[in-house]
C-alpha cells in the first residue's frame, strides 16, 4: 500500500511539473479557458496616441517653414498624434545626427526628417529603425535600410524646367544655373536632371553656376552681380526665383526667361509682369511633402503597410501656355515663399491652405 501511494505521489508530481513546464494550468471550475498568448510580432498596431519627432536643418527658408507647418496640420487632422517634438536649426550631418539621437532618447514613435546628407545619417537612422521607430525622409532621400522615402521627384524637377528653358531659347544661348546647397541630395538630384536636359542641347552654354544655399538674399545678390556683369539669355533657379526677378527690376535690365518653383511670389510675378516682358515657368515642388511623409508614418504605425518610396511627379506651368492655371494656384494672402499647392491626394487630411497657414500641431 505504501508502495502504491509512493507511485501515485511520484506520478502526480510528474504531471504537475509537465503542466507547469508547458504553461498549461487547468482553469478553476466554471472559469473560461485562458486565451493563448500571441507572439510579439503579431501584436496589433497601435490606434493612436503617437509622438512624432521632426528633424529639419534649414531655418529662415519659407519652403522649409511651410513643410513643418504641413506636418503639424496633418498630425492634428489625423487625430492619431498626441505630440510633436521638433528639432529645427541650421545644421549639417553632425548636428542632425545629434538631433536624431535626442529624438530617439525621448521615445518617439516615428521620425520625419529632411536629411542633410543621403548616406551620412544611416547609422543613427538604422539604429532607430532597429528599435521599432518608423523613419520617413521627406523632400530628399536617404539610403538607410528600412527607411521610408517621400519626395518630390527632384531629378524631374531639374530636367523639365531646364528643357522648357532651352526650348524657349530656341536651343541656343547662354544660361545660368542657380543651385541650392552643395552636397545635399535634392541639389544633386536637380543638378543631374539639369545635366540630362543639357546633354540634348549642345548649343546651350552654361556661363555661370552658383550655390544660393536656398537663401533669398544670397540668391538676390548673386543674380544682381550676374545680370549686371555678363551676357545672359536665361536663368534656371532651384527655387530662388522671385528675388531674382526683383533684381532685374532693381537694375532696370530687360527680363530673360526664368525657371523657378511654385512659390507664391514668383507665380504672382509671372501673372503680373507678363505684359512687361517676363517669360517664365514654375515647376511644382510642394512643401506639403512634409504632410505626405506624416501620413506615411502614421500608416506604417497603424499597420497599413505603405509603399517604401513615394515620388510626386512635378508639373510645369508657364505664363505663355498656362496663365489661367497660374492664376488658379496664386494666393494673394500667402507669403511670397510659400506654395499654395498644399492638398495632395490621397494623403492630406487637413482643410487646405487655411490649416497649413495656421501652423498648429496637436495640442497647440
Amino acid at each position: 500500500m505504501k508502495q502504491r501511494n509512493r507511485i501515485y505521489l511520484i506520478g502526480s508530481v510528474l504531471v504537475l511539473l509537465a503542466l507547469l513546464v508547458g504553461g498549461c494550468v487547468a482553469p478553476a471550475p466554471g472559469a473560461a479557458p485562458a486565451a493563448p498568448t500571441a507572439p510579439a510580432a503579431e501584436a496589433p498596431a497601435k490606434e493612436g496616441g503617437f509622438v512624432l519627432g521632426v528633424s529639419n536643418t534649414l531655418v529662415g527658408n519659407a519652403w522649409r517653414e511651410q513643410m513643418i507647418c504641413s506636418i503639424k496640420a496633418q498630425a492634428r487632422a489625423s487625430g492619431l498624434v498626441d505630440r510633436l517634438i521638433i528639432a529645427n536649426r541650421n545644421a549639417g550631418p553632425t548636428e542632425q545626427i545629434a538631433d536624431l539621437e535626442n529624438l530617439i532618447s525621448q521615445g518617439v514613435d516615428a521620425i520625419i526628417l529632411n536629411p542633410s546628407d543621403r548616406d551620412a545619417l544611416n547609422a543613427v537612422l538604422e539604429a532607430a529603425i532597429a528599435q521599432g521607430i518608423v523613419v520617413v525622409a521627406v523632400d530628399q532621400a536617404v539610403s538607410a535600410e528600412g527607411a521610408y522615402i517621400a519626395t518630390n521627384d527632384q531629378t524631374a524637377y531639374g530636367r523639365i524646367g531646364a528643357e522648357w528653358l532651352f526650348e524657349t531659347l530656341g536651343g541656343k544661348g547662354k544660361v545660368v544655373e542657380m543651385r541650392g546647397i552643395d552636397g545635399v541630395p535634392a541639389d544633386t538630384d536637380r543638378h543631374n536632371g539639369f545635366l540630362e536636359a543639357l546633354a540634348k542641347y549642345p548649343e546651350i552654354e552654361v556661363v555661370a553656376e552658383t550655390f544660393t544655399n536656398w537663401d533669398p538674399s544670397t540668391g538676390a545678390q548673386q543674380a544682381l552681380d550676374l545680370i549686371t556683369t555678363i551676357e545672359i539669355d536665361g536663368i534656371w533657379t532651384s527655387g530662388i526665383d522671385y528675388t531674382v526677378v526683383e533684381q532685374f527690376q532693381a537694375a532696370n535690365v530687360p527680363f530673360v526667361p526664368i525657371v523657378g518653383a511654385d512659390n507664391n511670389g514668383f507665380v504672382k510675378q509671372l501673372i503680373e509682369l507678363k505684359d512687361q516682358g517676363l517669360i517664365g515657368a514654375a515647376v511644382t515642388n510642394p512643401p506639403a511633402i512634409g504632410a505626405v511623409g506624416t501620413a506615411i508614418a502614421l500608416d506604417a504605425l497603424t499597420g497599413k503597410n505603405p509603399e517604401r518610396v513615394t515620388l510626386l511627379t512635378p508639373r510645369l506651368f508657364d505664363n505663355v501656355n498656362n496663365l489661367e492655371e497660374l492664376k488658379a494656384i496664386y494666393a494673394p494672402d500667402e507669403q511670397p515663399g510659400w506654395s499654395t499647392y498644399v492638398d495632395i491626394e490621397p494623403y492630406t487630411l487637413y482643410n487646405g491652405s487655411a490649416d497649413v497657414s495656421a501652423c498648429k500641431g496637436p495640442g497647440e
